[in-house]
């Protein structure tokens, strides 16, 4: 009856203490600002992003496929799902601590016990009776549940169980962003193997007209009819375009390479299934990049960094409950005997129970200075948070006046291109009825040579550009998740 009261006692404690000790977490206010300072400009608007899989705006199923099976078998995506895993089991444990811990055992013991141990006189009539009829072999069996339960009456507990879910939650954050930097990366050297493969066709393009300007060069050489310098500059021409070929091909087997890994398979997978040159994926028309308050709800690092930050002002509670007493109920029940035949009747039968206190009265300066290390551990996880929600603000201003003027470019090094097409058209007229020599003609096909290559180069660029102002958002991982939430519930039976 009496442990029966101190047990009532401890949970009539534990419910009247009710909030635990330390502080209670709140999440940090932020300022965002208004509006974008770099939107409105290279086709982006402030409209709300829609829940999508923004890879798939691009309208390229190549990529599409390549993106399926990255997220199904890129090795930093496995990694972070074996984190995930250790993350929930940790919690699991965390959560099991605020209940007793019950232990069962049994036991056999062979007992010989010294003659020479016996401490009274054996001495005599009497004594060698006693000696003759003292045991001194024994056997003993026991079986036994032993529990102990540590009432959590100041909350420590409870503030470590705080403390392992926002760790959990943090770790899913940290998947979530790894998730983004999988899907950019795919995206990115997936543009980048389009991009090499449109620059080589373009170098054998202009190659072979380089080639036809050096034979009209040696046969107006060998007819007399112009100098042999027209031929060798035309030829040093060739040569130079030339040489930009290996430089390509090794930059486009790189890519190749990066992206067999990326999917999780041998870098030489995709060298047959993207031999075929295709266009660069285009960019929508039109792309909404939501408010600066959205992004804080959307980017994996913040929301990691927001559940540190949780997890750390929850280890002060743990920290801070171990100045105060700590009371447990501890308890022992079961079966003992010399004889096995009875074991297990009621004369074997033996208990006991009890509270225990315990305090760490002549420890309070190191318990002190582990509440200082716990709030300075918040502190910094603070300041953390701060930097990651700046850095978020100027990641995406940058990808927006990156993307907007690499679009201007573009658009100028289009019209370059056209005007140099013209330019060579007429060189090479005035060349053929002796207006003009043939350095003009040799000009005008570097020119154009260079703009075709760099317009090629600025339209990746552009594509590339969009692909990290989506991970700068923050997206890819919320269309994946409601994805997989969709598929689990139509895979549930009904």
């Amino acid at each position: 009856m009496k442990i029966r009261a101190l047990f009532l006692s401890a949970l009539a404690a534990v419910t009247v203490a009710g909030c635990a000790v330390g502080p209670d977490y709140q999440s940090p206010k932020t300022q965002a600002p208004v509006n974008w300072s770099e939107a409105q400009l290279g086709g982006t608007t402030n409209t709300a992003v829609p829940i999508i899989a923004w890879w798939k705006t691009f309208n390229d199923p190549e990529l599409n496929s390549l993106i399926e099976r990255a997220v199904a078998t890129n090795h930093d995506l496995r990694i972070a799902d074996g984190r995930l895993r250790q993350a929930r089991a940790l919690r699991s444990g965390v959560a099991w601590d605020l209940g007793p811990i019950i232990n069962g055992s049994a036991g056999y013991t062979d007992a010989q016990q010294s003659k020479n141990s016996i401490p009274f006189n054996t001495a005599g009539a009497a004594g060698a009776a006693i000696s003759s009829n003292y045991l001194f072999h024994t056997d003993l069996y026991d079986a036994h549940f032993d529990a102990s339960w540590e009432i959590d009456v100041f909350g420590g507990k409870r503030r470590a169980l705080q403390q392992a879910n926002a760790l959990l939650a943090s770790v899913e954050e940290d998947r979530r962003d790894v998730l983004v930097s999988v899907l950019a990366e795919v995206a990115r050297n997936y543009i980048e193997v389009r991009n090499f493969q449109q620059r080589l066709a373009i170098a054998h393009k202009n190659i072979t007209a380089q080639q036809d300007a050096v034979d009209i060069a040696h046969s107006r050489f060998n007819a007399g009819l112009s100098s042999e310098l027209d031929a060798k500059q035309a030829e040093a021409l060739l040569a130079t375009t030339q040489a930009q070929i290996p430089l390509l091909e090794t930059s486009l087997k790189h890519g190749l390479h990066r992206l067999g890994v990326l999917i999780g398979r041998e870098p030489g997978t995709l060298l047959i299934e993207l031999s075929q040159a295709a266009p660069i994926p285009a960019p929508p028309p039109e792309v909404p990049v939501g408010l600066p308050s959205d992004l804080l709800r959307r980017r994996p690092d913040v929301r990691r960094a927001e559940r540190e930050l949780a997890a750390q002002t929850a280890n002060i509670g743990v920290q801070t409950a171990e100045l105060f007493p700590k009371f447990t109920l501890t308890g022992v029940a079961g079966f003992q005997s010399f004889a096995l035949s009875d074991w297990f009747t009621g004369g074997s039968k033996y208990w006991s129970a009890g509270p225990t206190v315990t305090w760490r009265i002549f420890d309070m300066g190191r318990v002190r200075s582990q509440i200082q290390a716990a709030n300075a551990q918040a502190q910094q996880s603070l300041v953390v948070y701060e930097k990651a929600v700046l850095t978020s603000f100027e990641d995406v201003e940058n990808t927006l006046v990156a993307y907007a003027n690499e679009k201007t470019r573009y658009r100028a090094l289009g019209d370059a291109v056209a005007a140099n097409r013209q330019a060579l058209k007429f060189a090479n007229d005035r060349y053929a009825n002796g207006l003009a020599d043939f350095l003009n003609v040799l000009d005008a096909e570097r020119s154009l040579y260079q703009t075709e290559d760099q317009l090629a180069d600025s339209q990746s660029t552009v594509s590339v550009n969009l692909v990290a102002l989506y991970k700068a958002l923050g997206g890819g991982w919320t269309a994946l998740e409601q994805r997989a939430n969709t598929s689990s519930v139509n895979d549930s039976p009904r």
